[in-house]
């Protein structure tokens, strides 16, 4: 996730980031340059279109169209913020569940290697959690003392989760917790998969295809037809306005396809590896 500040005006608006969607844009900005340019001259210079003519009354339709296409670009960014959002308090609900089971951990456990297994397992699901958003292969061990007894082609996260309840569970049985203290470790211990299953919510059902396509379609062809009815009054200065008015409504879809997804790999995506990598922190620190 890029960090910045919120204040320095001027390098938000002259600082061009890879991120930037001008630059993914920019090869079909011009494309519709020069197709609105052509419209233009057409209009202008060939087909001598006048103020009277039956076209000059196209600019009524785009007004009514551009408050529509407006309106469902509000809705697409809001509804991709609001994902990018919820997988933020999801994995700020995985730090600070990760903090109360060491704390308690930390002083139901006594001997050392029941707190050194907790030590590096619980910062293991957080990591094996980012990986498996990610959809990278995790099979690695990620410390030697544990043999964590991995098959890449099963659940991850899931695994390890059972190795901690199996774990909880014999140290009940061997009477070093006592059933009380066993009920509310297990609660903790519980959160932990519900939070990778809202994650797997978010990772799992995207936007629906055929939202997602007819903005995009909508979007071209308001596009695509703006020239038509602004040649008239703008003449060749509709080029410049066309590709602007493209810049800004296709930005907007793809700041919303970038954000609706979080754990990606993108530039605003959510920094999990970072997270995860605050928690095996904090966990040290308290077991």
């Amino acid at each position: 996730m890029i960090s910045y500040n919120t204040k320095d005006w001027f390098t938000f608006i002259f600082h061009f980031h890879k991120s930037d969607t001008i630059r993914k844009l920019f090869p079909i900005m011009l494309a519709i340059g020069f197709y609105s340019a052509a419209v233009g001259y057409l209009e202008v210079e060939y087909f001598k279109v006048g103020k009277n003519d039956y076209i000059h009354n196209i600019p009524i339709m785009h007004g009514m169209l551009g408050f529509v296409i407006s309106l469902l670009l509000v809705f697409r960014t809001n509804t991709a913020y609001d994902r990018w959002w919820e997988g933020r308090k999801l994995w700020g609900g995985l730090v600070n569940n990760s903090r109360n089971l060491a704390i308690k951990l930390s002083a139901i456990v006594k001997e050392e290697n029941d707190r050194k297994f907790f030590r590096e397992i619980i910062p293991t699901y957080a990591s094996f959690l980012h990986k498996h958003l990610k959809d990278e292969e995790t099979s690695k061990q990620l410390f030697e003392d544990v043999d964590l007894e991995i098959d890449h082609h099963k659940h991850k996260p899931n695994q390890v989760m059972r190795m901690m309840h199996h774990k909880v569970n014999s140290l009940y049985e061997a009477k070093k917790i006592t059933g009380d203290q066993l009920i509310t470790i297990n609660q903790e211990l519980q959160s932990f998969t519900d939070i990778c299953g809202a994650c797997e919510r978010i990772k799992n059902t995207p936007i629906p295809y055929s939202y997602s396509a007819f903005i995009k379609k909508f979007i071209f062809f308001y596009t695509m037809t703006l020239p038509f009815g602004y040649s008239i009054s703008l003449g060749y200065f509709v080029a410049p306005v066309v590709v602007f008015i493209f810049y800004v409504l296709a930005s907007l879809e793809l700041i919303a396809e970038e954000i609706e997804d979080p754990f990606g790999d993108d530039e605003n995506d959510l920094p999990t590896k970072k997270i995860a990598d605050n928690i095996k922190k904090h966990v040290e620190e308290l077991i």
